[in-house]
């Protein structure tokens, strides 16, 4: 089963332009989702948890 999407649908950009404040994504991350594989999905929600983390 593949990995579903963080998104929250709150999609907007953080003051930086860098991460969508709902979802945590890099906007690469965001263009990249729909295409990548399960481990590349992953992956990405692994360093989307590793954002979580650092913002607490």
């Amino acid at each position: 089963m593949s990995p579903a999407s963080p998104c929250i649908k709150l999609c907007q950009l953080d003051e930086s332009g860098n991460h969508c404040i709902g979802c945590l994504r890099t906007l690469d991350e965001l263009r990249q989702w729909s295409k990548a594989s399960d481990e590349e999905k992953q992956a990405i929600l692994d360093r989307v948890s590793h954002r979580a983390i650092e913002q607490v």
